[in-house]
């Protein structure tokens, strides 16, 4: 089984197939070439991404998620009013521009600051717990007396030397 697949990702497309492929991209974009502006344009950051970064898949996930979602929008504008005038009229907006590259960059940010801000949450959650356990430790001492939970502290040192 492994053999066959080491095999079939080894074997080259022939030229007619090759150009049975670019043939069919071809028409495809002449066909839908107010889609592929809007896309082209609007997702460069997640294209930079996948060029630059390509075994980061978790940056491009985010930062495509975040991408697409807002170009989204253009992108419903475009498929209601189909030609390539309004596609051009999309980008003649900055603020349009704005909103589509901008979600890249806060998809960036989500993916750059969200370890930081799960480890401030840890951070808290333990210093909480300690808080919590130290009080605890006062309240005993309180009630049964520093003495008693310092005899207690030193016979188990002196268990775990034995």
């Amino acid at each position: 089984m492994k053999n066959n697949l080491k095999n079939a990702k080894k074997e080259k497309l022939s030229l007619g197939k090759k150009l049975l492929i670019l043939l069919g991209l071809f028409i495809l974009v002449l066909t839908s070439l107010p889609i592929v502006i809007i896309l082209l344009i609007g997702l460069l950051p997640t294209l930079t991404i996948m060029i630059t970064d390509p075994k980061n898949t978790p940056k491009i996930i985010i930062v495509g998620s975040f991408n697409l979602a807002g170009v989204f929008t253009y992108l419903i504008s475009i498929l209601n009013n189909y030609n390539i005038r309004d596609a051009f009229f999309v980008f003649s907006d900055i603020f349009n521009l704005i909103i589509m590259l901008g979600s890249a960059a806060l998809g960036l940010i989500i993916y750059i600051e969200l370890p930081n801000f799960v480890i401030w949450i840890y951070k808290a959650t333990a210093q909480r717990r300690l808080t919590a356990i130290e009080n605890r430790l006062e309240q005993l001492a309180q009630d049964w007396g520093q003495e008693t939970i310092n005899s207690i502290a030193d016979n188990k040192k002196g268990k775990k030397e034995i």
